[in-house]
């Protein structure tokens, strides 16, 4: 990591933008690498680091899930892909012996008629096994699902978050303590010369504004340059509670804004265990087939400008611009953007399939030394 001579940051020699895009993708770098914060991961433990997930009405910046390494590995034979709620539903209640499907699992709540769909389904990808007995469709599993993930970990990424950006994050924070569907949450910020963070950590803290403002059970990371993963140095300035994942949670639906004339009744509604696990297993599979470098899928690496950064922080970039750059700017409608000559697609320049090809290769076996 380096300075452009201005000040700015910049990672192998690419100067970053002030936005929170490289932020979420270089912290996300550095949780792979040295989670968890301050402390040491037990030797039976890995983690797999996910961004952009979460559920319908929420979605968080970045997800670290704490697995059981050995359970982590009884999850790969079930596949690189993602298993919905229709297939976790087959596969974790799927007999040790032949059996009716609606005798063997139990009801859905929903027409079984999507369940034998699942059946098929996950047939079709080896997850079970399926063979028809006269009109009725007969299953077995061939392996048990493991539960792998032990525990769930949000973070929030907010690269510049003054006292105005603490008030609006708050409130988002409060309904994630409420629901209580991760065992904690952080949040991730640049950090100033208060030093009001943990002993050691070089005078650096956060606004104070900032403890303040958010609620005690979320934790806050100081973020600045450093020799690190991805080109930084992170401090907690303030460690989060455990939140009872275990435990009915409450999702707050709407409140009140406050006020003289604002006597709105807050609506709320209880979200049982059963509830929440399955969300944390629907979260954690996305996790496992994504993890955080899906942005490879939305930049132009079939471009001429494409460029890597830095193969370990794998921050896109632009040799045209001369900078790194965001999944939305490095799009094809960008003006700069050149297709590859097809010889570099077809020939052996000096990457197999070209410069692109390569770079997606680069970043899919990243993706996979997660799952190991």
């Amino acid at each position: 990591m380096t300075d452009a001579g201005d000040g700015a940051p910049t990672v192998g020699g690419w100067p970053l933008p002030d936005r929170e895009f490289p932020f979420e993708l270089r912290v996300c770098r550095w949780a792979e690498a040295c989670w968890p914060p301050g402390e040491t991961l037990p030797d039976d433990r890995t983690v797999v680091v996910a961004r952009q997930l979460g559920i319908r009405d929420r979605r968080w910046d970045t997800l670290v899930l704490e697995c059981d390494r050995a359970k982590f590995a009884q999850r790969a034979v079930f596949g690189e892909r993602a298993l919905d709620s229709d297939l976790l539903h087959v596969v974790r209640h799927a007999p040790a012996d032949w059996a009716w499907y609606r005798d063997a699992l139990p009801d859905p709540g929903y027409p079984w008629q999507y369940v034998r769909e699942a059946v098929h389904q996950a047939a079709d990808r080896g997850l079970i096994e399926k063979r028809k007995r006269g009109n009725r469709i007969e299953l077995r599993r061939r392996w048990r699902y493991p539960e792998w993930v032990e525990r769930v970990v949000a973070i929030e990424n907010k690269p510049d978050l003054d006292a105005s950006a603490a008030r609006a994050l708050a409130d988002q924070l409060e309904r994630d303590v409420a629901l209580g569907l991760a065992d904690e949450v952080w949040v991730a910020t640049r950090a100033t010369g208060d030093g009001n963070g943990d002993a050691g950590d070089g005078g650096r803290g956060v606004e104070p504004s900032l403890l303040e403002r958010l609620p005690v059970e979320a934790g806050i990371l100081a973020v600045h340059e450093g020799d690190g993963p991805g080109g930084l140095a992170v401090d907690p300035v303030w460690h989060p509670r455990s939140l009872a994942v275990d435990r009915p949670g409450t999702r707050i639906l709407d409140r009140p804004v406050g006020g003289d004339h604002d006597h709105s009744a807050a609506r709320f509604e209880y979200a049982d265990p059963a509830w929440k696990a399955a969300k944390r297993r629907e979260i954690s599979e996305r996790a496992y087939e994504r993890g955080w470098r899906g942005y490879r899928d939305h930049v132009r690496t079939d471009c001429r400008q494409f460029r890597l950064a830095d193969p370990g922080a794998t921050l896109p970039a632009c040799a045209a611009k001369g900078r790194c750059v965001t999944a939305r700017e490095c799009s094809g409608s960008c003006p700069e953007f050149e297709p590859e000559p097809p010889a570099w697609r077809t020939q052996g320049w000096p990457i197999d399939g070209g410069p692109g090809a390569g770079a997606m290769r680069l970043l899919a076996r990243q993706r996979d030394r997660q799952r190991e």
